[in-house]
């Protein structure tokens, strides 16, 4: 089963970074259910600005702590 790193840009222009192992149903989830991250439930709409495929969770994880780390401008180089 594939893991996703994913990140959002939320409607006040700030960034959520998130792991998931089904990509469009977490996204659905950040925009419309109660299921979404408080951040981006109080931030809607959010929209896909990058993800990254991984083959496991750990590396997913990893990867996801590694892009969370960084500034704001070090995150915008993965998709501009």
């Amino acid at each position: 089963m594939p893991y996703f790193v994913y990140v959002v840009q939320c409607s006040d222009q700030t960034y959520y970074v998130g792991c998931t192992n089904n990509l469009e149903k977490r996204i659905r989830e950040h925009n419309h259910l109660k299921a979404g991250a408080h951040y981006t439930k109080i931030r809607r709409p959010v929209q896909l600005v990058y993800s990254q495929k991984f083959r496991s969770f750990a590396r997913a994880r990893a990867r996801e702590a590694e892009i969370k780390r960084w500034r704001r401008h070090e995150k915008e180089l993965l998709w501009k």
